[in-house]
């Protein structure tokens, strides 16, 4: 079932502080060369400062509407696409209204670590076509760095801090919007990267807690093992075909996991000019990187309205997600 809606504008904010991939290999203790050629991460940005993950929302969630020619009143509902948490009480998406001055509004989060952004798109674009709302903003926001494990440098050397923000509105005719759409679970794959401790199953408070159980783990060969098993049927189910090639698509738009994640998509006949890439200077945003990949490509006017773009990525859990849009 297509969901009629159009993207109506991007917006994004990024830390000032630049960190490159040579100062992460320091805290990591391994070899900056060899870091590079793992992780294919040049440089990300982290936090500094009086910066934080609810600053960074804001403003990319004000520079999207901004750049709709739109002001805040007009958005409808708000949806906090956010992989890391701005706290556990009250939900972020409030947290966010009152930053940017929303009252009355509908606003909640949709959780699906990596994915949270595909699975607030699939819901704001729900709410579009039944006429719910006319405007909705997601907002995707992360502060990774601040729950890093300096000592598994896999993971350290991937994350990145920034936001996103996606406004969407009325289709223009009955051709735009979400035309496919698909969510599956493998659940064998729920250890492989995780956060341990913070919820009921293991409360910081606890005295056996250490850093490690609260900060980010991550078994990226597990991970990359498993997804490999699932994805080429996942895309078929998604759409027949797709496993083989880009038939129909313009552009495609991944979650930025990791460089074996992307090299991961040559298997399937991707041609590489058409697949949007921000790893190298953005690092794994967790959320925030298939809104900010997204917002990159519009920028830069590789896609733009008539065009279709996949975007499909893979989250904790294992999660696989895909949707195809048509602009």
């Amino acid at each position: 079932m297509r969901l009629n809606a159009r993207i109506l504008a991007t917006g994004q904010a990024l830390p000032q502080r630049i960190v490159p991939t040579a100062e992460v290999a320091a805290l990591c203790g391994v070899p900056a060369d060899l870091a590079m050629a793992r992780s294919g991460v040049r440089e990300r940005r982290w936090l500094s400062g009086d910066e934080t993950a609810l600053t960074l929302g804001a403003e990319a969630a004000r520079n999207a509407v901004q750049a709709a020619g739109l002001s805040l009143d007009n958005v409808d509902a708000l949806l906090n696409a956010s992989g890391s948490h701005l706290q556990p009480i009250p939900d972020g998406a409030a947290l966010l209204a009152r930053e940017l001055g929303l009252r009355g509004k509908s606003t909640y989060s949709l959780h699906a670590t990596c994915l949270s952004f595909l699975v607030a798109l699939h819901h704001a674009c729900l709410l579009i076509h039944t006429g719910q709302a006319r405007h909705v903003l997601i907002v995707s926001t992360e502060a990774g760095s601040l729950g890093l494990n300096h000592a598994q440098a896999e993971s350290t050397l991937l994350i990145g801090d920034g936001a996103a923000a996606v406004l969407l509105g009325p289709a223009r005719h009955a051709a735009q919007g979400l035309e496919a759409y698909r969510l599956e679970t493998y659940p064998e794959g729920a250890e492989h990267t995780r956060i341990r401790a913070g919820g009921s199953l293991m409360s910081p408070l606890r005295p056996e807690v250490t850093r490690a159980d609260l900060t980010f783990d991550m078994q990226g060969l597990q991970v990359l093992k498993l997804a490999r098993r699932v994805i080429p049927g996942f895309l078929e189910r998604l759409r027949p075909g797709l496993s083989h090639g880009l038939t129909g698509l313009d552009h495609v738009i991944p979650h930025q996991a990791s460089q074996a994640g992307l090299t991961l998509m040559e298997r399937f006949g991707w041609p590489a000019e058409r697949i949007e890439v921000t790893l190298p200077h953005l690092g794994n945003v967790i959320a925030a990187s298939l809104p900010l990949t997204l917002h990159q490509a519009m920028r830069e006017k590789r896609v733009a309205e008539g065009k279709t773009i996949l975007m499909v990525g893979t989250g904790a859990g294992l999660i696989a997600g895909g949707g195809i849009f048509h602009l």
